[in-house]
């Protein structure tokens, strides 16, 4: 009789089980932290991690755990991963997966499920994985077999990473995952596919180029590299191409290489529009031209378009002459090689990132309120930003009004250096700069929060605390939902309705976690508190008073 191999065991000498097998396979596709909120549905997977390489990051509330884990997707292009319960668990966790859906970042989030035999009878916290979670993630599975565990964790990261990038939703039944493994082990990890284009593709590119007098190229998407966004600015410089970033895609490029001129989407310029309109070539990198880009489908529709996305052009609409299914960084290091002579118009380029240039620029002259000295004047924090943050530091915020001063004024030089939704998800700043902090642990970390965006999330300062995270948050306080009041401005003027927010202080906030806290109450200030909040080594919150009245930055001509 041949000699069976044993079956693959623990740390403890005991089979290994479903959940044990996922750890392992996690820790075979490279993943060093999941962030989550324990519970007695996914106890099994909570005993594999105690022995593993993978560090658990203990939030404090699933929504943190799962902004978390696309931070995490979005800086290193390797998916975030969350782990959380059935039912609340998994509902308060759903804000991140849309968010990745819309966004179409790498993210896998773990939900713990009913035994499969409770399936169906209105069990304690059971309900529809795919029901609830199908129209808004790549892929919905549940773990049914323990010895495919190791299979689904692949393929979830595969599906995750490939194509167009986005959320996968892996359900956990408790009973599964006690279940021996049998003999099966971790598996190799799928190869992602990075399409490139082929040379006729380029060369058609290179001809529309070379027919166009004010070709424009948009950039946007993940996986901008330290070589890809660089090398595609000093090309765009040398032919005089104006290069301009899609909503909250503003560290795909870097900024200080001559070609950029400005964001689309909400907080442009109007110079910045103005090009989609003008432009009689348009080269979308790495994302559609959808909503917010073209200002709810009004801008640049008719123009020749060329469009390279991976997978389908999923998303797009208007006028599509050429669809090129590559990945938008490979592409670009292509496309750079080939020879090309367009003939632009030189003029239209030195005006646009002119423009850009003067609108980005920081007044010297505090204009946002007419009591100086009473209130911090945001435009003068971002000026100091400017000459304090290091060159590849990273900017995360959430939504709302004060995410358009950092959108505006803050530069960025490095790759992965800005989380901030593209769904418009509010909450998100603060466990964004945790998990940056946590994968960049050598680099700068400032995060850019109102008043009613900072409460959502902000408990996970506590995770910050107690896992080493490092930032200085900046918690912009205007006592309102400012957008939302903005609106109601204008719709409804002079009746203000629900959106009146109640604070605390957030400086005594802050140290009672054991961060530290300072409020500021002028810009005049800012510079000397801001160093003292780095030079803590703690996360850090400087509670800046803005004037109640101030809603945006104030309008530069450009």
């Amino acid at each position: 009789m041949a000699n069976v191999p044993p079956e693959p065991a623990d740390s403890l000498g005991r089979p290994l089980s479903a959940g044990h097998l996922i750890v392992a396979q996690l820790e075979r596709e490279g993943v060093r932290r999941v962030y989550g909120v324990p519970g007695e549905s996914f106890l099994d997977v909570l005993d594999g991690l105690h022995d593993s390489s993978i560090s658990t990051v203990v939030t404090r509330h699933e929504g943190g755990a799962a902004f978390m884990a696309l931070a995490e997707g979005r800086l290193t292009g390797l998916p975030g991963v969350a782990m959380v319960t059935r039912g609340p668990g998994a509902a308060n966790a759903f804000i991140a997966v849309h968010t990745a859906y819309q966004d179409a970042t790498p993210m896998l989030l773990f939900v713990g499920l009913v035994p499969v035999a409770d399936r169906g009878r209105e069990a304690f916290q059971e309900f529809d994985l795919s029901a609830w979670f199908g129209s808004t993630a790549k892929k919905v599975v549940t773990l049914d077999d323990p010895a495919s565990a190791a299979r689904v964790v692949a393929e979830s990261v595969h599906v995750a990473r490939s194509g167009r990038p986005g959320p996968v939703v892996i359900g956990l039944p408790e009973d599964v995952l006690t279940r021996s493994a049998g003999p099966t082990l971790a598996v190799r990890p799928l190869a992602v596919p990075r399409p490139r284009a082929a040379e006729v593709e380029l060369k058609e590119l290179v001809g529309r180029l070379e027919r166009a007098r004010r070709p424009l190229v948009v950039v946007g998407g993940e996986g901008w590299t330290a070589q890809s966004g660089p090398e595609l600015m000093r090309w765009a410089n040398r032919h005089s191409i104006p290069v301009v970033a899609d909503f909250r895609a503003y560290d795909a490029v870097p900024h200080d290489l001559g070609a950029y001129a400005g964001s689309l989407g909400y907080g442009r310029g109007d110079h910045s529009a103005r090009l989609l309109d003008e432009a009689d070539l348009t080269v979308f990198l790495g994302t559609p031209r959808g909503d917010v880009l073209s200002d709810g489908y009004t801008r640049g529709l008719d123009s020749e378009t060329v469009l390279v996305l991976p997978g389908e052009a999923h998303g797009h609409c208007g006028r599509l002459d050429q669809f090129v299914s590559a990945d938008a960084p490979a592409f670009v290091l292509d496309l750079v090689t080939v020879p090309a002579a367009p003939d632009t118009d030189t003029g239209w380029f030195g005006a646009a990132t002119a423009a850009q240039a003067r609108f980005a620029a920081p007044s010297t002259e505090p204009a946002e309120h007419g009591s100086v000295g009473t209130y911090v004047d945001l435009t003068a924090v971002m000026g100091v930003l400017r000459e304090e943050l290091s060159r590849d530091a990273v900017v995360t915020y959430g939504a709302g009004n004060h995410a358009l001063w950092p959108a505006r004024y803050l530069p960025h030089r490095a790759a992965a250096s800005l989380v901030a939704p593209r769904n418009g998800a509010m909450g998100m700043g603060i466990p964004a700069a945790v998990a940056a902090s946590l994968a960049f642990p050598g680099r700068e970390v400032v995060s850019v929060a109102g008043d009613g965006c900072f409460l959502m999330n902000g408990q996970e300062l506590a995770t910050a605390v107690g896992h080493g995270a490092v930032f200085v948050a900046l918690v912009v306080d205007n006592g309102c939902y400012a957008t939302i009041r903005e609106h109601q401005e204008g719709a409804y003027p002079g009746r203000p309705s629900g959106t009146a927010l109640t604070n605390p202080d957030f400086a005594a906030w802050a140290r009672s976690y054991g961060a530290y806290g300072e409020t500021v109450t002028s810009h005049h200030d800012f510079r000397e508190a801001f160093r003292r909040a780095r030079a803590s080594g703690l996360p850090a919150v400087l509670h800046l008073i803005q004037d109640p009245a101030v809603r945006a930055p104030a309008t530069a001509v450009a």
